[in-house]
Parts: C-alpha cells; sequence; structure tokens
C-alpha cells in the first residue's frame, strides 16, 4: 500500500498532468537537486522524461564523495597503505583514485587491511579486542552522516579505546548552498531540497534560498514525492511567493534532530576545507575539536605526500557538480569513464550524477552517445 502511495501508477499520472497544466506561466524553470540520492532517484524513475520540456532538472554538489577533494583521496590512500593499521570506508569510496591512478581497491588487492563498513561503529568491538592495532574511519559525508562518525568518536573515547582515529572529510550544507546561490552562471528557479538531511538539521537551513528570490522545497525520495515537491516549485515560481516548503513531513520535522545537533556541537568545530570542482569554501567542513583531536588519523599519522595532483584534466566534473552542463556533456563519459572504469569522481559513487547518467539513462539509449 505504501509504494502505491508514493510510486503507483495513478499517483504519478496524477501529478505529471498536473505538473504540464501548471508549467506554463514561465518559459523555463531550471530546478536543481542538491542530493545524491534524489539524483540516483530522479534518474532511476525516469523523471526528467515524465516532464514538459520547459521544466529543467539540473544535479548539484550533492554527492559526498563526489566532492571529496583529491588531496584527501591521495592522504586516504597513503593511510591505507601504512603497517599495522585497519582502515574503514563506506563502499563508495573504494574506486576513487589517488594523483597516481590507485585506489583504495588496489591497496586492497596489495595487501593493505581494509574494510568496507556500513556504519563506522561496526569497527568499535574490533578495535577493543585487537588494542595493539590502529584502526581508522574515514569520515566521508553531509550533516546526514556526520552523526554517526561523531558517535564513533564519542564512544571510543568514552570507553577508553585509544586504537581508533577518525579521518574527517565531512562537508556541510549551508555554505555550498551559499556559493551556488551566488554563482550569476547557474540560474536556478528552485532547490529541491534533501529531506534526509533536514531530518538532522530542521528546515532553517533553507531559508538563505527563498531570501535569495528561489523555491525551496524539502523533498522524499520517492517518484511521488519528487513529483510532488517539484509541482510545488513550480507553484512558488509562478506566484513569486517564495518559502520553505517541507514536502516530507511523514519523517522531517522543523526543528530537526536535537540529538543529532548535540553531539555534532559536542565533536567537531568548523573548518575550511576544498570541494573537488568547486575549490575552497570557508567553514563548509567538519573536524574533530580540542576535546577530540587526539583522535583525528592526520595528528595521529604524519603521512607526507609527494605526489602532486595535476590541475590539467579533460574531466568535468567540476562543471556537472555547478550544474553547468549535463554529464554526457563530457568528453570522457561512456568512453574512458564508465562505473567499471571511473575516472572522475562522479562516476565513482552510486550517487553521482555521472553514475545514475550512465546506468538509467545511457544504458538505455547507447546510440544517443557515440562513441
Amino acid at each position: 500500500m505504501l509504494n502505491d502511495i508514493f510510486n503507483g501508477k495513478e499517483a504519478v499520472s496524477t501529478l505529471v498532468q498536473t505538473i504540464r497544466k501548471e508549467a506554463s506561466t514561465a518559459e523555463r524553470y531550471r530546478i536543481m537537486e542538491i542530493c545524491g540520492t534524489h539524483t540516483m532517484s530522479i534518474a532511476r524513475y525516469g523523471i526528467p522524461s515524465l516532464l514538459p520540456d520547459n521544466v529543467e532538472l539540473v544535479s548539484g554538489p550533492g554527492c559526498p564523495v563526489c566532492v571529496t577533494a583529491q588531496e584527501d583521496i591521495d592522504y586516504s590512500v597513503a593511510l591505507a597503505n601504512k603497517s599495522n593499521l585497519t582502515l574503514a570506508a563506506f563502499g563508495d569510496m573504494m574506486k576513487l583514485r589517488d594523483s597516481n591512478g590507485f585506489s583504495l581497491l588496489d591497496a586492497r588487492a596489495g595487501g593493505a587491511d581494509i574494510l568496507i563498513v556500513y556504519s563506522p561503529l561496526d569497527i568499535l568491538e574490533k578495535a577493543k579486542q585487537d588494542r595493539q592495532r590502529e584502526f581508522a574511519f574515514i569520515g566521508v559525508g553531509f550533516e546526514t552522516t556526520a552523526p554517526i562518525a561523531a558517535a564513533l568518536i564519542k564512544n571510543a573515547a568514552a570507553l577508553g579505546i585509544d586504537n581508533i582515529t577518525l579521518l574527517p572529510l565531512l562537508k556541510t550544507m549551508p555554505q555550498v548552498i551559499d556559493l551556488l546561490l551566488n554563482d550569476e552562471n547557474i540560474k536556478i528557479d528552485g532547490f529541491l531540497c534533501p529531506g534526509n538531511l533536514a531530518v538532522i538539521t530542521g528546515t532553517a537551513i533553507f531559508e538563505r534560498i527563498v531570501e535569495a528570490g528561489r523555491a525551496a522545497v524539502i523533498s522524499g525520495f520517492e517518484a511521488a514525492d519528487i513529483l510532488s515537491s517539484i509541482l510545488l516549485i513550480i507553484r512558488q515560481v509562478n506566484s513569486s511567493n517564495f518559502k520553505v516548503q517541507n514536502n516530507y513531513l511523514r519523517a522531517c520535522h522543523e526543528e530537526g534532530s536535537a540529538k543529532a545537533q548535540k553531539i555534532l556541537k559536542e565533536v567537531f568545530k568548523p573548518l575550511n576545507v576544498s570541494w573537488r570542482g568547486l575549490g575552497e569554501i570557508v567553514g563548509s567542513g567538519l573536524t574533530l575539536n580540542d576535546n577530540y583531536s587526539h583522535l583525528d588519523a592526520r595528528t595521529r599519522f604524519n603521512i607526507p605526500l609527494k605526489t602532486e595532483t595535476s590541475k590539467n584534466t579533460p574531466c568535468r566534473c567540476g562543471d556537472i557538480l555547478k550544474g553547468y552542463i549535463k554529464p554526457d556533456a563530457c568528453p570522457l563519459f561512456s568512453k574512458l569513464c564508465t562505473p567499471d572504469n571511473p575516472y572522475g569522481a562522479c562516476m565513482v559513487s552510486s550517487e553521482g550524477a555521472c553514475a545514475a547518467y550512465y546506468k538509467y539513462v545511457y544504458a538505455h539509449s547507447p546510440d544517443l552517445f557515440p562513441i
């Protein structure tokens, strides 16, 4: 029954018809999603093909793996090769290549001890049982996953497990939203805001969007969630009545999660960090505060990097992350860069714009992308 409500033919058909009827006031409605899960869902459900020609969906920098800076990937691979260390990471990190072309998968094939985990808390018991070995977790994600990394460090400190460290590559969403809003080349009419993020942060972080004169709708991830949110954005644009609308009421509340917000403040502090394709964004990262800095992997393991990242690359991940171009406009797409052999970060993660486009668009219409 729940699936019928959110993905049923009748619900979807009604929404599509209503969108086609109401999307007639403006010449073009350009809507950006800023969540990798939305990117994947939009492609999987074929939502662009259901919309009128003047409603355009573009992907933003919502995939945390995709925006991980090259120097952070270099450090991760170098850390994986350190002796007497077990490195834990989410699966999406495994294919990211360092400046020398090596990935965590390559490191594991070469003998490095690397665990793919669903939660960083999975390594707590392992570290407790083997106190002679070091364990490190690569913390990648936005406010959605940051509380779990914070819980790992807080629990390790409380239990006196000092052979666990965190490599904090975490990022926060408000600052990159500001960057997008201030970029005159993007020209976005409304934002499809991530419901999973708002569950943690609350809805207030999206007020900056409406203050800039754009529509903002917090959405879930099923077909009807996304289509109904697109309809709400169209109505906001038509009326010029911009406000943050919560269209994910079954999970998201205005105030967010007080517990998650509390642990983030207890464990982390803001940091200026680099985003792949976007450069350094002030205050957009999270690093361990002074109370927990001794559990920072960079502090524990001083690993000098001898490589220098090349600035000249045909990969156009940066332009894709900012919504300047579609994935197929990159000269590497479907040629040198595929999910089995990803060249750029947007193809590595299943939530990357290129990976989603390849799987759900290119795979069904390869003749549109001649090699």
